[in-house]
Formats: C-alpha cells, sequence, structure tokens
C-alpha cells in the first residue's frame, strides 16, 4: 500500500490558503481605491463647480471635462471672485495628475479666494499666491496660471507660463503676453498687460486639454478656425458645449488630458446702449 508524501499535500494547502488572503487582500485594496477615487472625483466636481451666471455685468460660463476614467483626477483648475477692484477670473493647470494634484488644485484655489479680495492688482495678487503656494509645492511642482480683470472697456492680464486666452469679436486673435513669466511655484516676475474689448466681445481662458488635443493620426487639433466657429454660437453655453464637441470629434477616445473652459462676455453698459440706440433713430 503506497501513502501520499503529506509535505507536498501540506506545502499545497498552504499556497492555496495564502493565494486566497492575498486575493482578499488585492480586491479590498481595489475597492478601497475606487472609493478613494470616487471621493476624490466628487471633491473635484465641488472645487470645479459648473457657472453659468452674470457677474459684475460679464457673463460668465464654465465647463470641466475629465479626459477619461483614468485619469479623471486632474490639475485644471478655474475660479471667480467678485472684488473691489472688478471681476478677477482664475484658469489654471497643476502639474501632474491624481491625488497630489487634486490637493495643489485645491491648495491654488483657497489661495486665490482668499487673496483676489485684497490684492489691489494682479501683480500684487501673482506674488502673493506665489508665496502663499511655495510651501505646498515640491522642487518639481508648479501651477501655470491666467489671470484676469474686468473693467469697463477692457480686460487686465496676468499670464505665468499658461496658454493665452483668446479674444473673439470682430476677429479671433490670441493675447499673448509681451514677455514670458513661469509659472507659480517657479518665482515669476508678473506683468500686466491691457486689452480693449469692444461691445460683445468674448475672452476664451482654457487649458492645454484644447491645444494639445491630437487626433488618431497625430494631427493636431485646428485651434484657432474651430475656436472662431464655435463661438460664433449665439449663447455662451452653446458656445462652450459647441467647442467641446469639436474636440471629441478631433480627438476622440485619443483625447489624452482634462479640458477646463472659461468663456466671458463683457455686457453692454446702459451709456453705449443708449448712445447706440439715439444714433439709429
Amino acid at each position: 500500500m503506497h501513502t501520499l508524501p503529506i509535505a507536498p499535500i501540506l506545502i499545497g494547502a498552504l499556497l492555496s490558503c495564502l493565494w486566497l488572503n492575498v486575493r482578499r487582500t488585492l480586491l479590498a485594496l481595489e475597492a478601497a481605491l475606487a472609493q478613494a477615487r470616487d471621493v476624490a472625483r466628487s471633491t473635484q466636481h465641488l472645487i470645479l463647480r459648473p457657472l453659468s451666471r452674470d457677474l459684475a455685468g460679464t457673463h460668465v460660463c464654465t465647463r470641466y471635462h475629465c479626459a477619461g476614467s483614468e485619469s479623471a483626477i486632474g490639475g485644471d483648475l478655474y475660479d471667480v471672485a467678485v472684488t473691489p477692484y472688478g471681476l478677477r477670473v482664475l484658469v489654471g493647470d497643476v502639474r501632474g495628475h491624481g491625488l497630489e494634484a487634486l490637493r495643489l488644485t485645491a491648495a491654488t484655489i483657497a489661495a486665490f479666494r482668499e487673496l483676489a479680495y485684497t490684492a489691489p492688482d494682479l501683480p500684487t495678487l501673482v506674488t502673493h499666491l506665489d508665496k502663499r503656494l511655495a510651501p505646498e509645492l515640491d522642487a518639481e511642482d508648479f501651477v501655470t496660471a491666467v489671470l484676469a480683470e474686468f473693467a469697463p472697456g477692457e480686460v487686465r492680464l496676468v499670464n505665468c507660463g499658461h496658454p493665452a486666452p483668446v479674444r473673439a469679436g470682430q476677429r479671433v486673435e490670441l493675447l499673448e503676453p509681451h514677455v514670458p513669466v513661469p509659472p507659480l511655484g517657479l518665482h515669476p516676475d508678473p506683468r500686466q498687460y491691457r486689452f480693449h474689448l469692444q461691445p460683445g466681445d468674448r475672452l476664451l481662458l482654457y487649458t492645454d486639454g484644447l491645444t494639445d488635443a491630437r487626433s488618431a493620426d497625430g494631427t493636431p487639433f485646428p485651434f484657432l478656425p474651430e475656436v472662431t466657429c464655435a463661438l460664433r454660437e449665439p449663447l455662451p453655453d452653446d458656445a462652450l458645449d459647441s467647442l467641446y464637441d469639436r474636440v471629441v470629434a478631433h480627438a476622440g477616445a485619443r483625447r489624452a488630458d482634462d479640458l477646463a473652459l472659461v468663456l466671458c462676455q463683457p455686457a453692454e453698459s446702459p451709456a453705449r446702449i443708449m448712445t447706440a440706440t439715439r444714433r439709429t433713430i
């Protein structure tokens, strides 16, 4: 009568138990990670609240689109503040993705909300933002940002390494800074530029998910022509929806980055409306 060796049976049973424990641990970790991602997405949606309303004489419309589930926690950000100095708008992009990017996004928006109401001008606001964020940033971290401040007939801009805003009116053009300025976290020397706004002009601020979009064969998104077509839509909400549809039609599933869009359209002042009416009589 032959007996089976006991040692291999015990080893096999041990390995089976060990694998079951490892599998349970992996499943628990996956569930915890999924829950953390859900919480992070909810937090991100609360931070980047959608907006479509008149603020201090300017209609502001916003959109935020995730590139996909794997990058649903991104570093794109925007915020607005009606301050004693006028309507101020921030659009930015934190380097990287994931929970760390979300933390820096929240820190940047919190700093903007605190400082936007007291800084007398945009260069001072940028300087204070940079100092406030310095303790939050590691050596390789930075935040590209563009800040806009609206006044009657003009917009003031400070651009810290961010894609240039688009002014759309009688023509569509990039409002490029004359001198490049580094992002927040890299000690920018902020410079303010003023641009005239005609009645009916729109200002589009965005993140690089718009300019960096590529088709399946690598063709770049035709940025200015598509923006020009989209901004012909009469309503700001429809214009942003049209622009996003155009990006998706071009890039499809290859869209690799999140996208934040902010469209600002100053209203005509009563004085201008009355003047225009008198001239038509």
